[in-house]
């Protein structure tokens, strides 16, 4: 997906989840950021929306099959547990959608704070 797909895609779930203009998008390494007032909640890569997730929203995730976000690095599986990709059926429904979009937006640390909560797990790849 180009960079250009990605970020239209990523336009697209911001005009579903909120009024226009008050989601901004940014680069963000291969894909789009959604930020709202100077923080990321969520991002596009690769044709998948990822959300921030607090325990209860990574239960939820998890029970529907979603993975966190992963990538590969200097021949290892890094693995981001506090991005989620976010369900189908959540993705269809606008109204879930947006309720979801707001409670990754309640669980992402705001500018200046750090990210105690994070957690990640770096696994061989190979």
């Amino acid at each position: 997906m180009t960079s250009e797909a990605t970020r239209g895609l990523a336009l697209d779930f911001a005009s579903q989840i909120a009024p226009a203009g008050s989601i901004d998008i940014r680069r963000f390494f291969g894909g789009s950021a959604l930020v709202r007032n100077g923080a990321q909640f969520g991002f596009v890569m690769k044709g998948t929306l990822y959300l921030r997730v607090d325990e209860a929203m990574r239960a939820e995730f998890e029970a529907d099959g979603s993975e966190p976000f992963s990538y590969s690095a200097a021949g290892r599986e890094v693995t981001v547990r506090r991005y989620y990709a976010v369900p189908a059926h959540v993705i269809d429904d606008p109204a879930l959608l947006r309720s979801y979009a707001e409670r990754a937006l309640h669980a992402t640390p705001t500018p200046g704070h750090g990210l105690s909560d994070t957690i990640l797990a770096v696994t061989p790849f190979g």
